[in-house]
């Protein structure tokens, strides 16, 4: 009975409570409609990328929205755990027969490998601020996809050999070549499922919305709101960007090593600039903060491009006019007003039903 009077008082515990519900209903109505046969291949399609690009979302939230640094490097950390979990999938698939096994050992490989690689850039990276971490932050995106547009892996008898040239890659008997350089990956077994992006999805949640109300996540706000004032009760400013700027980067990796296993080829240009600023419009028109909104923003404007694909050359202007309309209206005075207020009516109205329950 206390946990339920908190649920209902406390803002953050109820709109925490409101998303996890949202996520695990439509989880279990796609479910049963899928049983149902009532989704299409094509719609069926959908359903891991926008697992993965919620995850993906509501990771730069807790950077962009949560800890106020603007980011335009995460397609690499996405790049850099797809290729790392289709290397472990592939180096696994004769060590471990189950799929499922297999497809969360290569979300959690790919979820280290951009971890680390986060804690290497972020080290020099994460003291600037403002436009010079977004440019820099590109640029090591870039950087990070052009390293694994370069390189080769294969395994063979011997073990797992790399290069950054063809020729320089020599396989013995029986050698198979994992990546090659631009081509990417290809004769990737997709063993990515549907289940397993819904789980990725609890656990980006869990891990972001535990942090938010942490200790932790409260010096971090403090950082956003002002950095002076943070540094002068002894927050070590640095440390605490960082750890947001890892959190996010290994939930990145996961995310990318899930996408990546959902395809049979695979190329280093998908994860380039215009895949980064496709996850902040999904962060920056579901709200600064608002890990809701970017749960809800990445599933409707990932499917709306696809659901407009019939009228061919007009649906990317009527996706652009959408996401205009929607930007004005989310950032309206007079609309946040409205919301505001009906929020204000829903609240006394379970606090009035509350005093009668208990009377």
């Amino acid at each position: 009975m206390t946990a339920m009077k908190n649920l209902l008082t406390n803002k953050n515990s109820r709109t925490n409570f409101i998303t996890y519900a949202i996520v695990i209903l439509a989880f279990l109505a796609m479910q049963v409609m899928s049983s149902a046969g009532m989704l299409g291949s094509s719609i069926k399609g959908f359903l891991i990328p926008i697992c993965v690009y919620i995850s993906l979302a509501v990771s730069l939230n807790l950077l962009v929205g949560v800890c106020g640094e603007l980011s335009l490097g995460h397609a690499g950390f996405m790049g850099l755990g797809a290729f790392s979990g289709i290397v472990i999938a592939a180096l696994l698939k004769d060590v471990v027969a189950s799929d499922m096994i297999r497809l969360a050992c290569a979300m959690l490989g790919g979820g280290v490998v951009a971890g680390i690689a986060s804690v290497i850039i972020g080290i020099p990276v994460l003291r600037l601020r403002g436009d010079y971490l977004a440019i820099v932050t590109l640029a090591f995106g870039e950087i990070l996809k052009n390293l694994i547009g370069n390189l080769y892996i294969g395994k063979d008898v011997k073990g797992v050999h790399y290069a950054f040239n063809s020729a320089d890659l020599i396989l013995g008997e029986g050698g198979k070549k994992i990546l090659s350089g631009p081509m990417g990956a290809t004769g990737v077994q997709k063993i990515a499922s549907f289940p397993m992006g819904f789980v990725l999805v609890l656990i980006t949640l869990f891990v972001v919305l535990n942090l938010i109300d942490s200790k932790e996540g409260r010096a971090i706000k403090a950082v956003r709101g002002n950095r002076i004032a943070a540094e002068s009760v002894g927050i070590n400013v640095t440390s605490f960007r960082l750890k947001a700027f890892v959190v996010s980067a290994f939930l990145a990796g996961m995310a990318g090593a899930l996408y990546g296993l959902n395809y049979s080829s695979l190329t280093a240009s998908k994860f380039n600039f215009n895949t980064s600023i496709n996850i902040l419009v999904f962060v920056v028109l579901g709200g600064m903060g608002n890990i809701l909104g970017s749960v809800i923003s990445a599933a409707i404007l990932y499917v709306l491009p696809e659901a407009l694909r019939s009228l061919q050359d007009y649906r990317m202007i009527l996706y652009a006019i959408v996401l205009i309309v929607v930007m004005l209206c989310t950032w309206s005075p007079k609309v946040k007003d409205k919301i505001a207020v009906v929020s204000a009516k829903l609240t006394a109205l379970i606090k009035k039903k509350e005093v009668g329950s208990n009377e």
